[in-house]
C-alpha cells in the first residue's frame, strides 16, 4: 500500500514540466503530497528545514525525490553530491528525471548515488505512463530501509 502521507518531492524549474509531473501523478491515481522546488538551493532548504521553510519536520523525508540535473543556483548533480552526503538524506530513493541524454550526466548520476536515470519524454502519454511505473515502483514496490 501507497503511504500517501508521504511526499514525493520534485526539484524541477520548468513550470511546464512540473504542471506535466502533477497531471502524471494525477492520472495515475498517485494521491501522495506533492512538494515542489525550483532550484538546488531551495532543495536543500526542503530537505533540512532551513530558509523558508524553517518550519517544516526535517524528520518527514518524501518517500520520492524525482530531480532534474539543468537547475539554478545549484546544479542537479551538485546536489545529488550534497544529499549522499548527509546522513539524514543519504538513503533518499532518488531518481533523476531530466532531458539530458549526455552520458556524462548519465554516469556522473550514478557514480554520485542516484538510484535511477530517466530522460524524460516528449510526448505526453509516454510521460504520463514513465511517471506512473516511476511512482507505482518507488512508492509501492520498493523495500526501504525502516526511520527513513
Amino acid at each position: 500500500m501507497i503511504d500517501s502521507k508521504k511526499a514525493i518531492l520534485l526539484i524541477e524549474d520548468n513550470p511546464s514540466d512540473i504542471e506535466l509531473t502533477r497531471r502524471a501523478l494525477a492520472k495515475a491515481r498517485i494521491a501522495n503530497h506533492l512538494a515542489v522546488v525550483e532550484d538546488g538551493q531551495e532543495a536543500l532548504d526542503y530537505l533540512f528545514a532551513t530558509g523558508s521553510y524553517l518550519g517544516r519536520d526535517a524528520s518527514e523525508m518524501p518517500a520520492l525525490v524525482l530531480l532534474d540535473l539543468k537547475l539554478p543556483r545549484i546544479s542537479g548533480l551538485d546536489l545529488l553530491q550534497q544529499i549522499r552526503a548527509d546522513a539524514r538524506t543519504r538513503r533518499l530513493s532518488v531518481v533523476v528525471l531530466t532531458s539530458s541524454k549526455e552520458d556524462l550526466d548519465v554516469t556522473k548520476a550514478y557514480d554520485l548515488g542516484a538510484n535511477s536515470y530517466i530522460v524524460k519524454p516528449v510526448d505526453f502519454a509516454q510521460f504520463q505512463k514513465t511517471v506512473e511505473q516511476v511512482g507505482l515502483y518507488w512508492l509501492l514496490t520498493n523495500q526501504v530501509p525502516p526511520n527513513r
